[in-house]
């Protein structure tokens, strides 16, 4: 085994999908005074750690893609190392659906980096195949479909500008007329709960306001899910901790994300934040209606 890293040593791969947004993601990190490398070969992730944190810096990001070629093989392998030799590392996997990808490239008027002799579609395919067991292993996933730069850089500066914690939870309400999350790991659906939306008072109002907070958790089986909800994210974090898993992603859905999902989803924020735990709060479609 090699020797060790300096203590507090930091590492985030930052990968994905061509065209997800990685160039985004390492600027946010280098603005958070992370020591950023480009396309840099999976082989030399350990070398190039070791000598950054020799240096003085202690948190360093790596972006290493399918442009790594063959190389990109050893990247498993490279990341076991590091943790063997004391770094922190997480795995930051940036994703979007196709027809997102593809409109992307042809606004950049660039080809795919598979694409080859076909088209840009066929490259995307290719890519996804041999991106297929870093997806399923990475620690923090990100659906940059719905996401501007500002925000994505917001999510990056969420997961790794924070205090240091034991756990980065995010919870997110949505409505499913818009569409499951993705990148959820955990997926809630309020459906059951009376819908505030037929009350013609509370119909303007968001999950956010009194009103329809009182009248989502006044419902008996609003409250008794709420803390089945709770008790087992609770349950599982821990688990997740154990299994090497700091990012957790937490979804609550209604019909269209305005009313009882926004209200569970606050109420939930509220009751994990722990000073061992960093909470974030966005409700996606809010204001969509």
């Amino acid at each position: 085994m090699s020797d060790s890293l300096p203590a507090g040593t930091e590492v985030v791969i930052v990968t994905g999908m061509s065209g997800a947004g990685r160039s985004t993601a390492s600027w946010a990190l280098e603005d958070l005074d992370w020591y950023v490398i480009d396309n840099l070969p999976p082989s030399l992730v350990r070398r190039a750690v070791e000598q950054v944190a020799a240096a003085g810096s202690v948190r360093v990001g790596v972006v290493t893609d399918i442009r790594s070629g063959a190389f990109f093989e050893d990247l498993a392998a490279s990341l076991d190392t590091l943790r063997d030799d004391g770094a922190k590392v997480s795995v930051l996997f940036l994703d979007a659906a196709d027809d997102v990808l593809v409109r992307r490239f042809e606004y950049a008027r660039r080809p795919h980096p598979l694409q080859g002799d076909g088209t840009i579609t066929q490259g995307i395919a290719a890519e996804r195949e041999r991106l297929a067991s870093l997806r399923a292993t990475a620690d923090l996933f990100i659906d940059t479909g719905s996401l501007s730069p500002h925000q994505l850089r917001s999510r990056v500066v969420e997961a790794f500008g924070g205090d240091e914690a034991a756990v980065h939870l995010s919870i997110t309400s949505f409505g499913f007329k818009y569409g499951l999350p993705v990148d959820a790991d955990m997926v809630f659906d309020a459906r059951f709960i009376p819908n505030p939306h037929w009350n013609p008072r509370l119909q303007p109002l968001t999950g956010m306001d009194a009103e329809v907070r009182d009248a989502v958790f006044e419902n008996a089986g609003a409250s008794s899910g709420f803390e089945h909800m709770l008790a087992l994210v609770a349950t599982a974090i821990p688990g997740y901790v154990t299994e090497g898993k700091r990012y957790i992603s937490v979804a609550v859905g209604c019909t269209g994300g305005r009313h009882r999902s926004v209200a569970l989803a606050e109420a939930l924020a509220a009751a994990l934040s722990a000073p061992d735990a960093q909470v974030s709060l966005r409700h996606r479609d809010l204001g969509r209606e």
